[in-house]
């Protein structure tokens, strides 16, 4: 066979491997551009929808809430109004009126007056007033008041004129001595004279404030409308007298002619319809007033009954918030499903190279095989001398923690030994004293049992007694200071543990005449802590504030507790000289110490800034703005309500100095 040159063209049935790569690359690429359109269009199409869905169906939840709250409010106001149509007709057909009513002119209008007032109370209305054939006010229940109804001819309004004509009146309008919004009812009174026209006219009057101040609770702004689309009551005192349009210079002048609404100037309320829905809901915004700035869905309920229109208008808050919330989630799972497809293809498209490179790998594999068998050998010996060694250390490490944590313990049994030492002067003069006094009252007793005086005798014995319980209460509380603590918190009383400290240098307290001031709460306050630990603090604190009054001529020492939310402030204060600022920040290391040699190792404060971080809080030292040294415990306080039996014996076991 003829061999092909080198750089002979490849044969017409087997393309080329770079015309191949080409035409692959340029199918990624046209690939690539119809995804970079298709997914963002996709992204905006799906959040649209989701947002239209989601705004109808807002729209209809808000829909059915506003025709609830519509029917209720309008049945509210329905039963308010109607519950007093039946008072004129009943005031007419009173035996008083009719008496009045026959000749005005020559009776007393005051018992006409107080009935008129007397119901106007019982019935809690606003006015109810009598007028005569010629509309003119004869008797009224504000009789007393400056701007009364009477002698005031009302011949122009549309409830005189139907009672007159023996029909029942109703009228709503402003007042106009008054100037309030109100609702009229009127009947007309008729006399058992022959006539069959009616001699006077009675008129109740009611304000409309009550249901008004109801509606300002509800998420909602209601309208009511007459027929002359004047918003004659509104949830909002800004929309009343307004006109839900512009009024005609005609519609004004039919409306100044009534005087419904004396000379007010019924501004637009400034709505315009924004979308009107199939199911004749619209949507509604205010170009004025303080509705502006917001979009409303707005329905409205006719009430027959006096020829109004209800209206009520919910903000469309909820539907932007349905709407923003299916947009995001619509925009998540799109984003979500993008994400998953991208992975998928991209898995694919690695599962596809893994395959092409699956034959050299395992080649490549093979090779490495044996020289990993190696390495792992070799490693493996070396992970195992690590291994020995690391445990070694572990264990080493084991023990150092252990001697660490006995000598932290000896080192504060230690330190409250040293300050055992430093109580050992006045302790001995404590217990000396009783010691004198025993052997004097030893040796008196037996000369007085010698001379057969025995309730001497007796009374020297007592006095014996009472001494020995003396020295038993102070050996008490040394041996209460010297006992090991344990590893449990517990609930602590915390003036418990400042009186205990206080006993132990009462002798130094009072020898050296200091003021002892305790500023606490008069309850008791617990933290969460170890009894013998937190009072192995105290003790140091106090004996350190103790050691810098020595010099003080009026020495104080104050000590305070003050409860917080999760935590108590206990604090121990001085007069002293107080701490120079160098040494703030070093107060708290071991062996730093300010006194002279041989009196101190500095490891009081360490020790007790130590224990009490072990308890779940930390000590802090300052100076006063006078003078004088101040440190603080922060302890968390305790959670228990109820403390144990056992702990609580044992604090009231102590003894008392």
């Amino acid at each position: 066979m003829p061999k092909r040159e080198p750089n002979a063209p490849c044969a017409a049935p087997k393309p080329c491997p770079n015309v191949l790569v080409a035409k692959l690359s340029s199918r990624a690429r046209t690939w690539r551009l119809w995804l970079l359109l298709l997914v963002p269009l996709g992204f905006v199409v799906v959040v649209w929808q989701s947002a239209l869905v989601a705004r109808d169906q807002a729209l209809q939840t808000l829909r059915s809430e506003a025709e609830n709250e519509l029917r209720l409010s309008a049945a509210g106001l329905e039963g308010h109004l109607s519950r007093h149509d039946y008072l004129p007709e009943l005031l007419a057909s009173r035996e008083v009126v009719q008496r009045f009513l026959v000749s005005p002119e020559q009776q007393d209008p005051m018992p006409v007056n107080l009935l008129l007032d007397h119901f106007r109370e019982t019935a809690d209305v606003s006015d109810i007033y009598l007028l005569d054939r010629d509309a003119n006010t004869l008797a009224a229940s504000n009789w007393y008041l400056p701007n009364t109804f009477i002698g005031q001819n009302y011949a122009f309004r549309s409830y005189y004129q139907d009672a007159i004509a023996g029909r029942q009146g109703r009228f709503h309008g402003l007042g106009v001595q008054s100037m309030e919004r109100g609702y009229y009812f009127s009947a007309p009174v008729m006399l058992d004279d022959g006539n069959h026209d009616p001699d006077g006219v009675m008129v109740v009057k009611v304000l409309l404030d009550t249901v008004e101040d109801s509606w300002a609770d509800q998420s909602a702004e209601l309208l009511v409308t007459d027929q002359d689309d004047i918003i004659f009551m509104a949830s909002r005192p800004e929309l009343r007298l307004t006109a839900l349009s512009s009024l005609s210079d005609s519609e004004r002048e039919a409306l100044l002619a009534t005087r419904r609404y004396a000379d007010e100037p019924l501004p637009p309320s400034g709505i315009k319809v924004l979308e009107t829905r199939r199911d004749q809901s619209l949507l509604v915004s205010f170009s004025q007033g303080p509705l502006k700035g917001e979009e409303y869905l707005l329905l409205t309920r006719s009430l027959p009954e006096f020829g109004w229109n209800m209206h009520i208008l919910k903000p469309q808050l909820p539907v932007r918030r349905a709407q923003w919330q299916a947009a995001l989630l619509a925009g998540g799972f799109f984003s979500v499903a993008l994400f998953a497809g991208g992975f998928g293809w991209q898995r694919l498209r690695l599962r596809r190279e893994r395959e092409q490179f699956a034959e050299r790998e395992r080649q490549t594999l093979a090779r490495a095989r044996d020289e990993l068998e190696l390495n792992v050998e070799r490693r493996t010996r070396d992970l195992v001398d690590s291994n020995r060694r690391l445990s070694a250390e572990i264990e080493e490490r084991r023990r150092a923690e252990a001697n660490l944590r006995q000598t932290r313990d000896e080192l504060v049994q230690a330190a409250k030994l040293a300050v055992l030492g430093q109580l050992a002067a006045g302790i001995n003069h404590e217990l000396n004293q009783p010691l004198a006094a025993i052997r004097a009252y030893a040796e008196n007793a037996r000369t007085f049992l010698a001379r057969n005086r025995l309730e001497t005798v007796d009374a020297n014995l007592e006095q014996v007694v009472e001494l020995t319980a003396r020295m038993a209460e102070i050996s008490a509380q040394l041996k209460q200071f010297s006992r090991k603590s344990g590893d449990n918190l517990t609930a602590v009383s915390v003036p418990a543990c400042f009186d205990y400290a206080l006993r132990l240098y009462q002798t130094r307290l009072s020898a050296a005449g200091v003021v002892v001031e305790r500023h606490w709460p008069d309850q008791d306050v617990w933290v969460r802590a170890d009894l013998v630990r937190l009072e192995q603090v105290m003790v140091n604190l106090i004996g350190n504030a103790l050691q810098a009054m020595s010099d003080t001529t009026e020495p104080h020492l104050a000590l305070s507790i003050t409860p917080h939310d999760h935590e108590v402030h206990i604090s121990v204060a001085d007069n002293g000289p107080g701490i120079a600022e160098e040494h703030l920040k070093r107060i708290f290391e071991p062996f730093f110490t300010t006194k002279s040699s041989g009196t101190g190792l500095g490891l009081g404060l360490s020790i007790s800034s130590r224990i009490i971080d072990d308890l779940g809080g930390h000590l802090e030292a300052s100076n006063q703005p006078g003078s004088g040294a101040c440190f603080t415990i922060i302890l968390p306080t305790s959670p228990e309500t109820v403390i144990t039996s056992v702990h609580r014996d044992a604090q009231e076991s102590r003894p008392h100095a």
